[in-house]
């Protein structure tokens, strides 16, 4: 009897060893998440582990977890200087996510990182190729182009990239005003420009009626009576009354 429970004592601390390294092993994958898995330092298997249940036979085997969710890197203000020599702030936002867990572990130290360099170092050489007038009025193309160039350079890492945004765009404060300045001489272009068409079509108008009025001398005796029936409405004490030259020049000859 003593010999059983000996034999017991020596096998309990075992047992318990045991329990806690088959706990160890064994490993929850998320619905969202993948486990590459690596053996005495080779990846186990071309296909990631997951999701569920995943058993882990340590110390021999190594698993690396790796998020399929769409994350948003934002790529702090970075200083530009645009092919008309303007120099400025922009921002942007990129959101990518792993497809291929596997080269996202093995071909690159760490995505995330260099990732948002890849992005850093493109909005600086895109952005530095237009003018500050394009950055401003084609922002969404010049979004299509970056996502563009960058998806391509992180395709062998395993990642895609969905979209890149400009966030912001910072322009100094003579840049600013000298915006705002332009801006307000175009507006007085265009209304200039406006009240001269104005004019020509009141002129045109004028040209017409003049014409009309010709055709017939009574048609003046009318235009004056209306336009005093006009004056006499607003109570005014003068009324200047006008006079054809027609009717000076007949009292010229009585002068005479």
């Amino acid at each position: 009897m003593n010999e059983v429970m000996n034999t017991l004592g020596c096998f309990g601390p075992i047992a318990f060893i045991v329990i806690i390294w088959a706990l160890s092993c064994i490993k929850v994958i998320n619905e969202y998440e993948r486990a590459v898995v690596f053996t005495l330092g080779k990846v186990d298997s071309n296909k990631p582990k997951g999701p569920g249940l995943v058993i882990i036979w340590r110390p021999f085997q190594r698993a690396v977890i790796v998020s399929l969710r769409t994350v948003v890197l934002d790529v702090p203000s970075q200083d530009i200087i645009t092919r008309d020599n303007v120099s400025l702030k922009v921002s942007a936002v990129v959101y990518f996510k792993v497809i291929d867990p596997m080269q996202a572990i093995v071909g690159v130290e760490n995505y995330f990182y260099a990732t948002s360099q890849i992005a850093q170092t493109t909005l600086r050489s895109v952005l530095g190729e237009v003018t500050l007038d394009e950055l401003l009025a084609d922002r969404e193309k010049l979004s299509q182009r970056l996502q563009e160039i960058i998806d391509k350079s992180t395709e062998p890492w395993g990642i895609q990239v969905s979209a890149v945004e400009l966030k912001s765009v910072d322009l100094p404060e003579q840049i600013q005003r000298a915006m705002g300045k332009q801006a307000e001489a175009e507006r007085e272009k265009r209304a200039k420009i406006i009240a001269a068409e104005g004019e020509l079509l009141a002129s045109q108008q004028l040209l017409e009626a003049a014409n009309k009025i010709s055709e017939n001398p009574t048609a003046i005796q009318m235009r004056y009576l209306q336009t005093l029936a006009e004056i006499a409405t607003e109570k005014n004490s003068t009324i200047i009354f006008p006079l054809p030259m027609e009717l000076m020049k007949a009292f010229e000859k009585f002068t005479k």
